[in-house]
């Protein structure tokens, strides 16, 4: 039997179609790394940051593995006056997920989610399927099957 996230058990349970991809057996780490290793293009490969306002609300943005989250962008997007990433330590009481292994869908809470425009250049994206050493590919149209999100141009 190969074994499910409980991304994929979602999505299973949604009638979302999906691909999914291990690297567990690798030594990749970075977002780019695991990009590498899976054979695929960095700027298609998604990974999950989440944030805080001053007013302690949490976010979610979701950006290309090899760009970094611009914070007064993603602020904007949200229509905050700042946010700022959240401790390593705060992640997994928030989320319910370890930092390299956060994925937008089956959080403990729902947060309002943004995902870089560069998405719209790709007919999938690619991005954590909420454990360590494995990722889910699909289209946004499915994505917004399992949760609401809005595309913005979030990166620097």
């Amino acid at each position: 039997m190969e074994f499910k996230t409980n991304v994929m058990r979602m999505l299973d349970k949604h009638k979302i179609n999906y691909k999914h991809y291990t690297y567990a057996e690798t030594n990749a780490v970075s977002g780019v790394e695991v990009a590498n290793v899976l054979g695929q293009n960095p700027e298609q490969v998604f990974k999950t940051l989440v944030t805080v306002s001053k007013s302690k609300k949490y976010y979610v943005f979701m950006v290309p593995v090899e760009k970094e989250l611009d914070l007064k962008k993603a602020a904007h997007a949200v229509g905050e006056k700042s946010v700022e990433m959240i401790k390593s330590k705060e992640l997994l009481p928030v989320t319910g997920y370890i930092h390299g292994g956060c994925s937008p869908i089956g959080m403990k809470k729902f947060f309002d989610t943004t995902i870089d425009i560069s998405a719209k250049n790709f007919d999938t994206i690619i991005f954590s399927a909420g454990k360590i050493g494995y990722q889910v590919e699909m289209s946004l149209d499915e994505l917004s099957r399992v949760i609401r999100f809005q595309l913005a141009e979030i990166t620097g």
